[in-house]
Order: structure tokens, then sequence, then C-alpha cells
């Protein structure tokens, strides 16, 4: 005699057509969604952005001048703000404390 099978709860006989979408509702997550796609996005766009800009561009310096790719200066200025911002904010928070 074969022993009766379990069977996945949304496949339960006698359950209904609507118990078994909510279900699937509930198990549904909008949010890891909306986040893959945010992140792809995103990905997509840096990677575009990086092989958009890869033509020499010719820096002067007062005294030298260079070439070198146009990523290489777009990153290396987003890094110095991001430097330069986070020492002014340190400078200012260090100054309202000592008042």
């Amino acid at each position: 005699m074969a022993e009766p099978t379990e069977q996945p709860q949304d496949k339960q006989p006698g359950q209904s057509v609507s118990t078994r979408l909510e279900r699937g509702r509930q198990t549904f997550q909008p949010g890891l969604w909306v986040r893959l796609v945010a992140i792809g996005a995103v990905g997509i766009y840096l990677l575009l952005f990086v092989i958009l800009n890869t033509r020499h561009v010719r820096i002067d310096f007062v005294f030298h001048s260079t070439r070198v790719s146009l990523i290489w200066v777009i990153l290396l200025n987003l890094a110095g703000g991001v430097v330069l911002g986070v020492l002014l904010s340190q400078l200012t928070r260090h100054r309202r404390r000592n008042r």
C-alpha cells in the first residue's frame, strides 16, 4: 500500500483559487524587486558612464601638461570633492563644539 504524500501548501486539495492568490500576495516582495531594478539601473548607468568617458583629454598644470582618460579626471575630482566635503564638515563641527 502506498503512503500518502504531502502536497505543497499552495496545491492542497480543497483550497480555493483566491486563497492561493492571497498566499502568493503575502510572499511577493515588491520592495526587493524595486531595489534589484534600481541597483541594476545604477550599475548599467555606471558602466555606460565609464565606457563613454574613455577618451583622452589634455590637462594643463601651471608648469606641466599631461594627457589622461576623462574618466580618471572625473573620478579624481569626485574623490577630491568627497574628501574636502568631509574635512569641511568636521571643521565646522569642531568649531561649533568649541563655542
